[in-house]
């Protein structure tokens, strides 16, 4: 059995790491789901899904800061919309991360939060996240 549901996610910024964590929590649980996993999928050339530590914001500061120095905006880049440099962030992450469930809980580590990763914000999105 498998359920698949879309969240709505808002970024504020060009480029934001928004963590999901409870919104795909809440969705496990309202599944029912014990055993099985749970998939978060972004449907955007220019986001992805990332999996990091949601205990210290200054992890997430670094993540984007050091993104930004390997693939800088202004490259030269060819792409006509100016966002290569977007489809090349979103490329590095990911477009979904898949997480074993047990009892009912994300088999999460300690310090490790789900993220939307947007990198051509800011923009209202959506991530498919599925139980199964």
């Amino acid at each position: 059995m498998s359920k698949f549901t879309e969240i709505s996610v808002s970024s504020s910024e060009r480029e934001q790491l928004v963590d999901i964590t409870s919104e795909v929590n809440r969705i496990v649980r309202d599944t029912g789901i014990k055993d099985g996993a749970v998939l978060v999928f972004c449907p955007h050339t220019t986001g992805g899904i990332t999996i990091n530590e949601n205990a210290d914001p200054d992890v997430k500061r670094d993540v984007l800061k050091h993104l930004r120095e390997m693939v800088p905006r202004d490259h030269g880049f060819r792409h006509m919309e100016g966002n290569s440099d977007s489809h090349i962030k979103s490329s590095m992450t990911g477009s979904s991360c898949l997480v074993p469930l047990s009892q009912g809980r994300m088999l999460l580590g300690t310090w490790q939060g789900i993220y939307f990763a947007e990198f051509d914000g800011p923009r209202s999105r959506r991530v498919v996240v599925g139980v199964i």
